[in-house]
């Protein structure tokens, strides 16, 4: 039996009540509190893979998290003129990801949380803390407060409770590249499969597109960016600006070109920035602690961000399950989880580097692509070791 007794959870999106769920199974009381009045139905579309389904499934949720995605059976990767170069199926014995809209995911995940008892507190922005010798108090800007015996930072990319723990920490890094979606972007969820997502390194732009189970095509563009912007800088640029320019940069990909020369407006979704974070020197400090994107956001390029995060919010529970002392549970949450997810993140930075490489490199990397999959390159040995890890939480922690 675990010698904490309640935690207060920092952030209601995707690794926070995730989080709770999993500390209440192992007998820990959580509450969640989320800065925001509630979600927005806005945002892009996410994909949660086999192993985050996994995580999920510990918790109770993955049935319902499945029932607002749709299965991805395939992902083809070609060249700009839409030549294949790669075809990945889902891998054997293990279910079909998930694509989805980030809102959705966020209801399903919050409903399936306050079902199941969890306390999900919306309007509570963090401004400071108090660590005492039994515990921790969160001042919130409403002038409430909130005491447990430890806080947990699920407060994302731009956490507040990083700062706290180390106030030198890291800022989210730009990796070079904004971000584009165009489709169906009202968030209605038609039921059906997806038989393939295609990347296409396009001539000066990386893209990606698919067809919806109800016929309409949606499709992104990673548009190299040199300068840094904010993501309210990049929205002040007119979306006509932007439109053309990733007009001109698809002028010569098939079928790029008919996609965003089609592409309207008022389609159109600026997602932003494509970020990451570094290296974090510290994940935790006293009775704080970091989970999900707060901890370790990889960039979109991954498809990880969300099931990664998912892992987390499990791993921290079964830690904090099977380990009395605090610090020393808190220390084998890093340990398990650090190789992991930093692994995955730089294997995203290559990714990125070869979306903003220029054409003469990716003509190369075009020439060599079909003799890799036909020697090294195989789908179970690139997303094996990502899509079937598990957190296995019928097993005992070791201190």
């Amino acid at each position: 039996m675990t010698a904490l007794q309640n935690a207060l959870v920092i952030g209601g999106g995707i690794a926070g009540p995730v989080t709770a769920l999993a500390l209440a199974k192992a007998g820990i009381q959580a509450t969640v509190h989320e800065a925001h009045a509630g979600t927005e139905r806005t945002g892009a579309m996410l994909t949660v893979a086999p192993n985050g389904l996994a995580a999920l499934e510990t918790v109770g949720l993955r049935a319902a998290v499945e029932a607002v995605g749709n299965p991805l059976h395939a992902m083809v990767m070609e060249k700009g003129n839409g030549k294949p170069l790669m075809r990945v199926p889902s891998l054997p014995d293990l279910p079909p990801s998930r694509v989805m809209y980030r809102a959705d995911l966020f209801d399903a995940i919050r409903a399936g949380a306050r079902e199941q008892g969890i306390a999900i507190h919306d309007g509570k922005r963090l401004t400071g803390v108090e660590e005492h010798p039994d515990g921790i108090t969160a001042h919130f800007d409403d002038g409430s407060t909130a005491t447990a015996d430890l806080l947990i930072g699920a407060d994302g990319i731009r956490s507040t409770v990083r700062a706290l723990i180390d106030p030198n920490a890291p800022q989210p890094e730009y990796t070079g590249l904004m971000s584009f979606g165009f489709g169906d972007l009202t968030g209605a969820f038609v039921p059906g499969d997806i038989a393939e997502m295609r990347f296409a390194f396009g001539r000066h732009s990386f893209y990606g597109y698919w067809t919806q189970p109800d016929g309409s095509e949606v499709f992104f563009s990673n548009h190299p960016q040199e300068q840094p912007m904010t993501l309210a800088q990049a929205r002040a640029v007119p979306k006509s600006q932007w439109l053309a320019e990733l007009r001109a940069a698809h002028a010569a990909d098939r079928p790029g070109n008919r996609l965003f020369q089609g592409a309207s407006e008022d389609r159109m979704l600026l997602t932003g920035p494509m970020e990451r974070m570094p290296k974090l020197p510290h994940w935790y400090r006293g009775r704080m602690v970091l989970v999900g994107d707060a901890a370790h956001a990889p960039s979109s390029s991954s498809g990880q961000g969300a099931s990664l995060a998912l892992e987390s919010a499990i791993e921290l529970a079964r830690c904090l399950r099977d380990i009395d002392d605090l610090d020393a549970a808190l220390a084998k949450y890093e340990s398990l989880r650090r190789p992991r997810v930093e692994e995955i993140s730089e294997q995203a930075v290559k990714t990125n580097n070869g979306k903003t490489a220029g054409p003469v490199a990716k003509f190369v990397f075009g020439l060599m692509m079909p003799i890799a999959t036909r020697t090294f390159l195989r789908p179970e040995k690139m997303f094996g070791p990502v899509h079937r890890y598990r957190v296995e939480w019928d097993e005992k922690v070791g201190a």
